[in-house]
C-alpha cells in the first residue's frame, strides 16, 4: 500500500486563507466578503494585503450575498466567507436565486463544517450542507481533505467560471497530500486495491487511509478515492473502481440523506449494481464534544470504515 505522511496537522480553513491571498495575487478582480468572521475564515492575511479588496458585512449573511453576487455582475471574483450552517441553511434563498438562478461567478467558503466543529455543538455544527447545495442547479460542490489540497481548490475554484461551494473544517488535521493543481470533477485515487472500494470526503479521506492500512495487514487490498469534488461527480472513476472490486464503502462527514453515499449508491444502481456500505452521520443532528470524541460516538473513524470494508466484501 502506498504511504501517506501526516506533514504536520493544519486546519483546512487555514489553506483556504492561504489559496484565498495566492489566488488574489494572480488576480485583482478577487474580493473577499465576510460576516464578522475574519478570524474563523482566515482572511486576515488578504485583508490586510489588499484592504480595498476586504468587506467586513457584519452579521448579516443574505445581505452579504446579495452583495456579492451584485460584485460578480459587476466583473469581480466575490469569495464570501461564514460557518458552514450559516451560510447554505440561513440564505439559501439568496444563494439559489442570486447566485445560481442569476448565475453569478460567486465563491461560497464554508468553515467548520460537520461535527468535527466539536464543542459548539449541535446549533454550529452542519450535516446537511452538501445535501443542500448539490440540489442547486449550477453549484459546484468541492470537500477537500487537507490543507494543501484547500489551498490548491481554493485556487481552482477562483479560476472557475460559475458559482462554488468550498467546504472545509475548524480542528488541525492531517496534512499529507502533494502540492499539486487541483482539478475541478477529477477525484483521486490515492491507494490501488483489488478486494474493495472506499471512497471517502473531506476529513474522511485519511481515516479511510488509515483503515485500509488496517485492511491491508488482514490481506485485504483496498482502493482508496478521495472524492475532493462531489458536484460534478467523477463518475468514470466511481465505476472503474467498483467494475474491478465488486463492493464498496463511502465514508463522509454528512448525514445520508442528500450526500456523497446517495450520489455513489444513484451511479451504481444506474450502471452497475453492487453492494455497498455507509459511513455517515445517519440522520441526526450534532452535539457537543471534542472532534474525536464526536468521530467515533458517530461511527466516523477508521475502525468503523475497515468494519464496513468487511462487511461488505462479504456481500458480494
Amino acid at each position: 500500500m502506498k504511504k501517506y505522511t501526516d506533514r504536520g496537522k493544519k486546519d483546512t480553513r487555514s489553506g483556504f486563507g492561504t489559496g484565498l491571498l495566492e489566488a488574489g495575487k494572480a488576480d485583482s478582480r478577487i474580493v473577499a466578503l465576510t460576516a464578522d468572521l475574519k478570524g474563523s475564515l482566515k482572511m486576515g492575511d488578504f485583508a490586510n494585503e489588499f484592504p480595498e479588496r476586504y468587506f467586513e458585512c457584519g452579521i448579516a449573511e443574505a445581505n452579504m450575498v446579495g452583495v456579492a453576487a451584485g460584485m460578480a455582475i459587476a466583473g469581480k471574483i466575490p469569495f464570501v466567507g461564514s460557518f458552514a450552517e450559516f451560510v447554505t441553511g440561513r440564505v439559501y434563498d439568496q444563494v439559489r436565486m442570486e447566485v445560481c438562478y442569476g448565475k453569478t461567478n460567486v465563491k461560497i467558503a464554508s468553515s467548520h463544517a460537520g461535527i468535527t466543529l466539536g464543542e459548539d455543538g449541535a446549533t454550529h455544527q452542519t450535516m446537511e450542507d452538501i445535501a443542500l447545495m448539490r440540489a442547486l442547479p449550477g453549484m459546484v460542490v468541492i470537500n477537500p481533505c487537507d490543507w494543501t489540497q484547500t489551498k490548491q481548490a481554493t485556487i481552482a475554484a477562483a479560476k472557475y467560471e460559475g458559482p462554488v461551494y468550498l467546504r472545509f473544517g475548524r480542528p488541525k488535521w492531517p496534512d499529507f497530500m502533494p502540492d499539486e493543481p487541483f482539478e475541478i470533477g477529477k477525484s483521486y485515487v490515492l491507494n490501488e486495491g483489488k478486494d474493495i472500494s472506499i471512497f471517502a470526503t473531506g476529513h474522511m479521506v485519511w481515516e479511510a487511509l488509515q483503515a485500509a492500512e488496517v485492511l491491508e495487514s488482514e490481506g485485504i487490498c483496498a482502493d482508496v478515492i478521495d472524492v475532493a469534488t462531489i458536484k460534478p461527480l467523477d463518475t468514470k472513476t466511481v465505476l472503474a473502481s467498483v467494475m474491478k472490486t465488486g463492493a464498496a464503502v463511502v465514508a463522509e462527514e454528512h448525514n445520508m440523506a442528500g450526500g456523497l453515499g446517495e450520489l455513489i449508491a444513484g451511479v451504481l444502481a444506474v450502471s452497475s449494481p453492487k453492494p455497498i456500505e455507509f459511513i455517515n452521520g445517519k440522520d441526526l443532528f450534532g452535539q457537543s464534544g471534542t472532534p474525536d470524541e464526536l468521530l467515533k460516538a458517530y461511527g466516523l473513524d477508521a475502525a468503523h470504515i475497515a468494519d464496513a470494508a468487511r462487511k461488505v466484501i462479504n456481500r458480494k
